[in-house]
């Protein structure tokens, strides 16, 4: 006699993703399908595969609103650094930069610098693969690669944009698209939607810049569009009742205020479901996060705005190799500077005393758009050929040599390039502030940023890092409050299918052990080589043990700390359609 189910969790705490009370059940699974929740014992004999579940959370699967998974998905699709953390969902397109229509050249340029990740596995692998340039080619190339997570995806403005007027075009600050060009990216928008995609990513931040040599250090395209041209998409996007993501001009503060009237109905239109990077207590910005948070609720109460920013449920530490890091794109010598590819030549630079002049005029200046907080005393070596440095901050070696602490680390990056590694704290300090922003109906969860940076940041338990806060001495809200928040409530505001436990849903499912997320490091460093590309060491998180296992549609993904052999090898997830 068959068996009733190919899998059965026994007598697991289970959150259904809808924020309701968990209860004791079994969860009987067939054909990638959640087929019962019974309170009742089911008999283990029905089943071909069973886990005991006892004193085990049995959530759905999380998901992933803002990663940069483009790349490796050329690469790697089984995705494994979230797959391991509970992650069954991911979005990628965003922040403007998909690879739907751009040219294999374009589409590599506009990604590598921005999102910290070589250009030279990128290039070569966009070249090999990339035979699609339309929103349908592109669906249909996901659908065919071996996934581990379900992957959902904007298109980008900026990917469009370039495909459009020419990458050329698309960065000149003096053109404008033609009404052809217009009515192009209008269709290919239609026709995105229609396929099944999230809406459109778009970036109007100017320190996110373009890599290679024909247009090297301009914006990204997106950045250049006046806002005549983003009013023709974003109608497509109202009328179709799609998602606008994008990131604000973080120069200019008062741009947030125009994406806040974009998404409101203003009792005239259809409203715009809008979510912007991101809700965070900035060390450079002390209490933006609260004034900011005050404007969205009055737009959403009282204007019929559609808006959430997008939250990190943890510390924001980053690491930096040198000057290798985005951080330093926020004003013009540190622009200048990775604008150079050669160290030989940012040697010479750094070299200059007019140079280092520019740079302690602009790393003194505390006004002005910025998210780092320029200051080297909160900025930590943690690796250095000269192990007399390591644990000190840049500025307590300048006061131990008698320097200026610019001088100190310019001289630090002339003597070690690259291999001086230092950490800072760029935001998310304060719990209080986390636990604020945290509750907020106008946050979302998300914006770990996975797939790029890998040098710089690993934000892949993003999940854990929640659920923690829901489990400590003084949560912040409930366990199933924080499972809604990473499942049900994205999956409802996105509209896609995912995020729930019951009959007939995706079987998406995480199996965690409570007492063991309690007393995990979640904030370890930890790297692991990136094999893909070449064995790169990226930053990654290990929290061994807190997850037992992680399915895909019925499938272990992940089982006590270690992929399975399928894991990006066979398809498990899908291309998830918006509904």
């Amino acid at each position: 006699m068959p068996a009733v189910y190919d899998l059965l969790i026994q007598r697991g705490t289970v959150f259904d993703g809808t924020g309701a009370p968990p209860r004791i059940a079994d969860v009987g699974v067939r054909d990638g399908a959640v087929v019962t929740i019974s309170e009742a014992p089911l008999a283990s004999a029905e089943a071909t595969k069973v886990i005991d579940a006892k004193g085990l959370w049995v959530t759905p699967g999380f998901i992933d609103i803002h990663t940069h998974y483009d790349a490796e998905l050329l690469l790697a699709p089984g995705l494994q650094e979230s797959v391991r953390h509970g992650v069954t969902t991911c979005f990628v397109g965003s922040c403007s930069i998909s690879m739907i229509y751009s040219d294999a050249e374009d589409a590599s340029d506009i990604f590598t610098r921005v999102e910290s990740i070589p250009r030279e596995y990128v290039l070569p692998a966009l070249r090999e693969k990339k035979v699609w340039n339309d929103a349908a080619g592109y669906v249909a190339h996901l659908r065919s690669l071996p996934l581990g997570p379900n992957i959902a995806s904007y298109m980008g403005h900026s990917d469009l944009r370039a495909a459009a007027m020419g990458l050329g075009r698309s960065v000149d600050p003096k053109a404008v698209p033609t009404e052809t060009e217009l009515r192009w990216m209008e269709q290919q928008l239609e026709d995105g939607i229609d396929q099944g995609l999230l809406g459109m990513s778009g970036m109007t931040n100017p320190w996110d810049k373009v890599d290679g040599d024909r247009f090297r250090s301009s914006a990204l395209p997106s950045v250049y569009a006046r806002w005549s041209e983003y009013r023709r998409l974003h109608k497509v996007l109202r009328r179709r009742g799609a998602i606008l993501q994008s990131a604000p001009n973080l120069n200019n503060p008062i741009n947030a205020v125009f994406y806040l009237f974009t998404s409101a109905s203003l009792a005239l239109r259809r409203r715009l479901k809008t979510t912007l990077i991101t809700l965070m207590d900035v060390k450079a910005k002390p209490r933006l996060d609260i004034v900011m948070g005050g404007v969205t609720r009055f737009f959403n109460a009282c204007l019929g705005a559609a808006f959430r920013w997008q939250a990190l449920p943890q510390p924001f530490q980053v690491y930096a190799d040198g000057v290798d890091f985005v951080i330093f794109e926020e004003f013009p010598a540190g622009e200048a500077a990775l604008h150079l590819k050669r160290e030989f030549d940012r040697q010479k630079l750094f070299a200059s005393p007019d140079y280092r002049a520019k740079f302690k005029t602009e790393y003194q200046r505390k006004w002005g758009g910025r998210v780092w907080h320029r200051d080297f005393g909160d900025a930590h070596v943690i690796d250095c050929p000269e192990p007399a440095y390591v644990g000190k901050t840049i500025r307590q070696i300048a006061d131990q040599r008698g320097a200026h602490e610019v001088d100190t680390f310019l001289d630090l990056v002339i003597d070690y390039g690259p291999k001086l590694r230092w950490s800072t704290l760029i935001g998310n300090h304060n719990p209080k502030r986390v636990a604020i922003n945290l509750n907020q109906p106008y946050a979302i969860m998300g914006f770990s940023d996975a797939g790029a940076h890998l040098r710089n940041m690993a934000f892949y338990n993003f999940g854990l890092a929640l659920l923690q806060l829901s489990v400590q001495d003084a949560p912040v809200m409930s366990p199933q409050k924080a499972v809604w928040r990473l499942t049900g409530e994205i999956a409802e505001w996105f509209d896609v299918d995912a995020g729930v436990l019951k009959p007939g849903a995706q079987a998406d499912i995480v199996l965690l052990d409570p007492a063991a997320l309690k007393r995990s490091k979640l904030d370890r460093y930890a790297e692991a080589p990136f094999e893909a590309m070449g064995g790169l060491q990226r930053v990654v998180n290990r929290n061994d043990g807190v997850i037992k296992c992680t399915l895909i549609r019925g499938e272990v993904a992940f089982e006590n700390d270690r992929p399975s052999a399928r894991l990006g090898k066979q398809a498990m997830g899908r291309f998830l359609a918006r509904r």
